[in-house]
């Protein structure tokens, strides 16, 4: 826990420098418009998913029993707006994991790690795959579990999802230009436990309002020095073996 701590306060640092401003803002922005008007286009589309969604565990009947016509109407819009935040928290973190990590970590590399050989094992299109493999296991948790939320323990499930996309989509990267391909399989492999609570961690700011803005980009952070961290460690180790 000591790492993840470590890896949370340099994140939390680097956060306040005025550079970082920007790699915040247009991400939001980007995912906010897209959404915004795919919203307005389908919306008509989205209500029946949503109202599938809802009868499968029960509550259309409920919202279709409530007698003021204005406070139904409010409800399915609040239902609306719960759905399109996880929609553009997750579009959010896929465009940092895709276009922003390589400023991120060269800036964390550069102030932190000088001196940390890149090894250049991940790819692009290793960035790409993982970006898509965690966006489809994220939507089967949350569609595979719907009947939950009929039972109340469904309040858990925004977490786990949380905790897994950040963990699924920030490893891969955060190691991606400097460690070599068999420094990778050792780490991704390796502290998945660790990575877990790190993602939950990083995953319950995106559920606080206000801090949920700064959210993804002090993810990305966090995992960057949490892996460079582990990297620079095993390095040391391997170095130290050698010269014995």
């Amino acid at each position: 826990m000591l790492q993840i701590f470590t890896a949370l306060s340099r994140a939390l640092r680097d956060l306040m420098q005025l550079k970082i401003l920007w790699l915040i803002i247009w991400p939001i922005l980007l995912a906010s418009s897209l959404w915004l008007i795919v919203g307005v286009v389908f919306w008509d589309t989205f209500s029946i998913w949503i109202f599938q969604g809802l009868a499968a565990i029960g509550v259309s009947e409920w919202i279709e029993g409530v007698d003021s016509s204005w406070l139904a109407y409010i409800i399915q819009s609040l239902i609306h707006v719960l759905v399109f935040i996880p929609l553009v928290m997750v579009t959010i973190l896929i465009i940092m994991a895709i276009f922003e990590m390589p400023a991120l970590i060269n800036l964390v590399a550069k102030r932190h790690y000088p001196d940390l050989k890149r090894g250049n094992g991940g790819t692009i299109v290793g960035t790409v795959i993982n970006s898509i493999f965690a966006l489809f296991i994220f939507a089967f948790i949350w569609v595979s579990t719907l009947p939950l939320w009929a039972f109340g323990i469904g309040v858990v499930v925004p977490f786990v999802a949380a905790a897994f996309i950040n963990q699924q989509l920030f490893r891969y990267d955060a190691l991606s230009e400097h460690a070599n391909k068999d420094e990778m399989k050792q780490l991704l492999r390796s502290k998945r436990f660790s990575l877990w609570n790190l993602g939950l961690i990083t995953g319950m700011l995106q559920f606080v309002p206000l801090l949920n803005f700064v959210a993804p980009t002090f993810t990305a952070l966090a995992f960057i020095h949490y892996e460079l961290a582990r990297l620079d460690k095993i390095r040391s180790v391997s170095s130290s073996t050698m010269k014995v």
